[in-house]
C-alpha cells in the first residue's frame, strides 16, 4: 500500500514539475509583453485594451498554475517562527495538519465556486466588455480551476509523503 501511495506521490510531483516548468516561460512572454506595452504608451502616446488584458490575463496564468510547483519546491510563502527547528517527523506532522485543515478545505471551496464561475462564463461565451478587448475571458476563468485542481493535488501528494514518512 505504501508503495502504491508513493507511486502516485511520485507520478503526481512529476506532472505538477513539468506543468510548473512548461508555465515559467509565461514570464518571459509577460515581460516582453510588458515592454512592448510601456513603449508604446510612453513612446508612441498609445495603448491597446487587448494588451492590457492579456497581460492580467497571463499574469493569472502564472500565479494559479504556478502555485502547486511552488508548493511541490517548498517555496511558498511560510510565516516561520519555530518550522525551520523543527525535527523531520515534526515537520511532516505539521505540513500533514496544514494541508489537511487549510489547503484541502480551501481548495474545495474554490474548486467548487470556479467550476460554476467557469462554467456560466462559457455558457455565454463571455468576452471583454470594452471594445478592442480579448474575446474569450471564459478562458482566464476556468484556469482558476485548474489552478486549484492542479495545487490540491500536489498537496495530496505532499500529505501522502508526510504520513508514509511519519509511519516509517
Amino acid at each position: 500500500m505504501k508503495s502504491a501511495l508513493l507511486k502516485i506521490s511520485s507520478a503526481i510531483d512529476r506532472t505538477i514539475d513539468r506543468t510548473g516548468q512548461l508555465v515559467s516561460w509565461i514570464s518571459l512572454i509577460l515581460i516582453l509583453l510588458i515592454c512592448v506595452d510601456v513603449f508604446m504608451r510612453y513612446f508612441l502616446n498609445t495603448s491597446k485594451i487587448w494588451m492590457v488584458e492579456m497581460e492580467w490575463h497571463l499574469f493569472s496564468v502564472l500565479f494559479l498554475l504556478g502555485a502547486s510547483y511552488t508548493l511541490l519546491h517548498d517555496k511558498h510563502v511560510r510565516v516561520d517562527l519555530y518550522y525551520e527547528n523543527y525535527s523531520h517527523e515534526r515537520k511532516n506532522i505539521v505540513n500533514a495538519l496544514g494541508i489537511i485543515i487549510f489547503v484541502i478545505p480551501w481548495c474545495l471551496i474554490i474548486l467548487t465556486t470556479s467550476w460554476d464561475y467557469a462554467a456560466n462564463s462559457f455558457s455565454f461565451s463571455e468576452g471583454s466588455p470594452q471594445p478592442g478587448g480579448l474575446p474569450a475571458r471564459y478562458l482566464v476563468k476556468s484556469v482558476i480551476f485548474l489552478g486549484f485542481f492542479l495545487l490540491l493535488v500536489q498537496a495530496l501528494s505532499i500529505l501522502i509523503k508526510s504520513l508514509v514518512s511519519h509511519k516509517s
